[in-house]
């Protein structure tokens, strides 16, 4: 009788904890992006993002991350999934809506950025509210970021200079990094990241501008001969990123909770984020050489004549958006400014 009691305290007990847990999650979101669950994007990013949320939240929030689009759709359509309230979270990249962010897109520009995602990083965290919100209607950003920049894969082909690039077909996502391919005498491809293996294989394309850190991923250092970039790490531009929120949803959100991922979402774990996009670039470069790819460092001089072709870019966006009311001019003076003061503060502690 005694055990009989026992047994059932114990299950009332279990029932009771259960039950504690599910009541505790009061808040189930769905975060949904584009590339494979075992990507260092999630489980090095989203994953531990995800669970500072919820134990910021004391367990109250869970969050569900949706790997390579299972939750349907295209990449380019996760922007409208978290705008029309289809999903509750996304992160994805900016530029697969080309024109929708012009702002942000400032911190792409070759020349602009150069190096630093860390620097770029808090450089987005500190001009958000004053230079960079309007981008972003019927979403709550959770946290901007670039990835370590665009340096060049080729299937087949060394580049030494911009004239080595002229008649090549190469992959780009951004509108951006378009008008770098087309500034360097190639022509741009545009698609989804996943979707380059295939085109790289079949000759589609003769190459990428992509940051290393992709490579294991999609392997390939299997279709690709060549990796280049510019002296220190030097890189033609950069991909600005998002994690956001329905806008209906997080308005919803008590303070408290909103409070749990504002906390995991500040200017240390921007920071963090950057350092985490710079670790894993540097174990993708390992990754070609050790199949024998060919890691191409520029000289400076190299480098420079780059950067000589690339300013027209620059100049390119400035008009483009100062068509549009947006002083461009100005937002790249503010980029360089904020990058270099965030560089030098990271570089003093």
């Amino acid at each position: 009788m005694k055990l009989k009691l026992a047994k059932t305290a114990v299950a009332v007990l279990a029932l009771s904890v259960a039950a504690g847990g599910a009541w505790a999650q009061e808040y189930t979101l769905k975060l949904h992006h584009f590339l494979g669950a075992k990507a260092p994007a999630q489980t090095e990013m989203l994953e531990p993002w995800a669970k500072a949320v919820e134990e910021n939240s004391g367990g109250r929030v869970k969050i569900e991350i949706y790997p390579s689009m299972t939750l349907g759709g295209r990449p380019p359509e996760l922007i409208n999934q978290a705008r029309d309230g289809v999903v509750d979270l996304i992160w994805t990249v900016n530029g697969y809506t080309p024109g929708l962010f012009p702002r942000t897109e400032v911190m792409e520009l070759p020349n602009v950025f150069t190096n630093d995602p860390v620097a770029t990083n808090l450089a987005m965290y500190d001009m958000y509210d004053e230079y960079l919100k309007d981008d972003y209607a019927g979403v709550e950003p959770m946290f901007l970021h670039v990835h370590a920049g665009q340096a060049i894969h080729t299937v087949d082909k060394e580049i030494r200079k911009p004239e080595d690039l002229a008649g090549l077909k190469m992959r780009i996502p951004t509108r951006t990094g378009a008008w770098v391919i087309e500034a360097l005498g190639a022509s741009p491809i545009s698609m989804p990241v996943p979707d380059l293996p295939q085109a790289l294989s079949k000759k589609v394309v003769d190459g990428a501008f992509i940051p290393w850190e992709i490579i294991p991923a999609l392997k390939l250092q299997d279709q690709t001969e060549y990796q280049i970039e510019g002296a220190d790490k030097t890189r033609f531009g950069t991909t600005t990123f998002q994690v956001s929120m329905n806008k209906a949803r997080w308005d919803g959100l008590p303070e408290d909770i909103q409070k749990a991922f504002r906390d995991a979402s500040g200017r240390d774990w921007v920071a963090e984020v950057g350092k985490i996009w710079r670790n894993i670039d540097e174990r993708g470069i390992k990754v070609a050489t050790d199949a024998g790819n060919t890691h191409v460092t520029l000289t400076e001089e190299e480098t420079a004549a780059f950067e000589t072709a690339l300013e027209p870019v620059v100049d390119r966006w400035i008009e483009d958006v100062s068509s549009k009311g947006i002083d461009g001019a100005g937002m790249v003076a503010k980029a360089r400014e904020m990058i270099k003061a965030n560089a030098d503060e990271s570089m003093s502690n």
